[in-house]
């Protein structure tokens, strides 16, 4: 399930920079998607591209953003749930250019 960020979050900026797919942006700021922009999700805090989303499969073993939130805001969202192989799949459409290794605890949260 993709992660989103809750409306406690403090506007603090730490989560943006971690996220390996560029999901993270900042309240009120167009997001950009293949090739497109979008309006903002939120205009009132940092917010989450589920569609860019990998709750960091592929890339480490836990949410970057989760990781590194001051107010653990950053939380997985009940209504996208999603397989460890579909976020790897997604991960993969995202990087086309990256080789990504075989899942393993160092990689995906799932595997821990």
């Amino acid at each position: 399930m993709a992660t989103m960020i809750t409306e406690e979050c403090i506007n603090c900026g730490a989560c943006e920079p971690e996220c390996p797919n560029t999901a993270i942006y900042a309240g009120g700021a167009q997001y950009e998607l293949n090739g497109q922009m979008f309006d903002a999700l939120s205009n009132d805090f940092y917010y989450i591209v589920p569609e860019k989303c990998t709750e960091c499969v592929g890339h480490f073993n836990q949410e970057q953003c989760a990781a590194v939130c001051p107010v653990d805001c950053c939380v997985p969202d009940p209504n996208r749930a999603e397989t460890e192989g579909e976020l790897l799949a997604k991960a993969k459409k995202i990087h086309p250019e990256k080789q990504f290794a075989d899942l393993s605890a160092e990689n995906s949260r799932f595997r821990k």
